[in-house]
């Protein structure tokens, strides 16, 4: 099969192409920039693209020219709006419905979303509010197109040797005696990266899967406090971890969201952080995927 992976060359897909290789597919990767996706070219059966699948007719011609797509875009920081900001718009609500049409043009049948776990219409940020707007997109015109078929992927926060999850925590532990935590009560399941590839690749042509959604959740729940104690003390640096009240860790999410660059943290973040992301039934047993315990992989990478 030959398949379009958008966002191929992030965390996530990167795992998520070897296994596809791996699987006999053919994988496309488009991406801004050549040179981002120059180490998916060990792999024979990978092409990489340089491409801007924010244009139509460039996205039309990609999706042409597979059997499948998978699009795993996803961004976490977004100018201010309501019900959120221009740039979760474009990420997270425009772009899957620009997929799923160019799939319905060309007749491609056949695509696999990632959204968040959490994702609701109603949520506390905007984030979680505009991956609830893409997957409404997607239900929507799937739903009018009787030979297409969408299956919609809700990951937990997804850990692994180059996360930005439990790498940060631990990168803080090293430089700071103790560590301040807004939100240490949130409830998280965290979920290894080579899970969800696994997860998206089992799910790609299991008829089964089509027209459903589905949680990739870790086999454990911990509070957020619990997660960073633990990457300090696998990466030889154990901290206190001091609880701070909520509007505190605004301002200081404030205060990084003045920081050239992306903020370590934002309010957006921080108010995804007041419901649990957690999962009551776990991963289903049709992904065939047996989730890996965190304290398997993560000491592992963090103390290096």
């Amino acid at each position: 099969m030959r398949v379009l992976v958008i966002g191929g060359t992030g965390f996530i897909g990167r795992q998520l192409v070897g296994r596809l290789v791996a699987n006999g597919h053919t994988v496309h990767v488009p991406t801004r920039r050549y040179a981002q996706g120059r180490e998916l070219l060990v792999y024979p059966t990978v092409t990489v693209l340089e491409a801007n699948v924010q244009d139509d007719a460039v996205l039309q011609g990609l999706v042409a020219s597979c059997d499948a797509v998978i699009n795993l875009v996803g961004i976490l920081h977004s100018r201010s709006g309501m019900p959120f900001g221009a740039d979760f718009d474009q990420a997270h609500v425009q772009l899957p419905r620009r997929i799923a049409l160019a799939c319905k043009q060309a007749q491609v049948t056949r695509l696999i979303h990632v959204s968040a776990l959490g994702a609701s219409t109603t949520g506390p940020s905007a984030y979680l509010r505009s991956k609830a707007a893409g997957e409404k997109v997607l239900q929507d015109i799937f739903a009018n197109w009787s030979d297409g078929h969408c299956t919609i992927m809700r990951p937990s926060v997804v850990f692994g040797a180059e996360d930005q999850f439990m790498n940060m925590f631990a990168t803080l532990a090293k430089w700071f005696p103790a560590l301040p935590l807004a939100g240490s009560k949130a409830r998280l399941q965290p979920v290894f990266v080579e899970d969800v590839a696994q997860a998206i690749v089992n799910a790609l042509q299991n008829t089964h899967t089509y027209g459903h959604t589905y949680d990739l959740v870790g086999p454990r729940v911990y509070t957020l406090g619990e997660l960073v104690s633990l990457a300090a003390i696998w990466s030889g640096h154990p901290r206190s971890i001091i609880p701070m009240p909520f509007f505190i860790g605004q301002l200081q999410a404030f205060f990084f969201e003045c920081l050239p660059g992306a903020p370590l943290m934002s309010r957006d973040n921080l108010d995804s952080l007041t419901v649990d992301n957690v999962s009551v039934n776990g991963i289903d047993p049709i992904l065939g995927v047996v989730p890996t315990p965190l304290e398997s992989v993560a000491p592992n990478y963090l103390n290096k």
